[in-house]
């Protein structure tokens, strides 16, 4: 019931984001490469799908999910159940312009791995992605976990969220210093930031027809099984 409510308000709120091309130029302002960290820029989502009749190039439907592989940088549109149910994906890139962020957690009867090996959980941090050093224990992830992440304050809490989202602008507003701590589907730690769903990546967004859903995003994997996440 969640999800299905989730769906409906959030795609009423996004009929006007990004029906319209519009050449994106990366936000060359802020320095994402770290040397340790990967940085995925503009990753295309269903930018075939749309929320509403009548836009050019693209056709009213539901945007397909597609899931994504940290460690291989592999992205994947395969829905199919065997897949779903791997550990061949750690995040889902789900519902409304791709902005509902899943991890891979069998556990989670509402989530896209459901009934599979999964054991992803997420929490978030309120800290910058270089001053995020090391995961809470498995007990706290547990504890906390959020089992997706989306539009800040709906449906779940605030302060959990990846963006904001305006109902006066209709823009999504990607939240700054907000870091998320995951364990990956073979129950690595990792930590994610969500940067962007906008093309280029710019550093504000003020035109309600800006391409979308490209996303940017860098996360940094843990492959000792430790909980160290120390990046520079």
């Amino acid at each position: 019931m969640r999800h299905t409510i989730h769906i409906c308000l959030l795609t009423t709120a996004l009929l006007t984001i990004a029906s319209c091309k519009k050449d994106g130029n990366k936000d060359t302002k802020t320095n994402y490469e770290d040397g340790v960290s990967t940085v995925i820029y503009d990753l295309a989502g269903d930018t075939e799908a749309s929320v509403a009749d009548g836009v050019e190039g693209k056709e009213r439907r539901p945007f397909k999910p597609f899931y994504f592989k940290l460690k291989s940088k592999l992205q994947s549109w395969d829905s199919s159940a065997s897949n779903r149910r791997s550990a061949s994906w750690d995040i889902a890139f789900t519902d409304v312009y791709n902005a509902l962020v899943y991890v891979n957690d069998g556990n989670n009867p509402n989530g896209p791995g459901y009934g599979g090996p999964g054991k992803g959980l997420i929490i978030a941090v309120d800290s910058p992605y270089s001053k995020v050093t090391e995961a809470p224990s498995l007990e706290e992830m547990k504890a906390h976990n959020l089992k997706f992440t989306g539009w800040d304050g709906y449906p779940q809490v605030y302060n959990t969220g990846w963006y904001f989202y305006s109902l006066t602008t209709h823009l999504a507003i990607p939240i700054k210093n907000r870091t998320f701590v995951i364990m990956t589907a073979e129950g690595k730690y990792a930590k994610l930031e969500l940067i962007n769903v906008y093309q280029g990546n710019p550093p504000a967004v003020t035109d309600l027809y800006w391409p979308a859903p490209y996303f940017t995003f860098r996360y940094y994997v843990q492959e000792d099984g430790s909980r160290n996440l120390r990046t520079p």
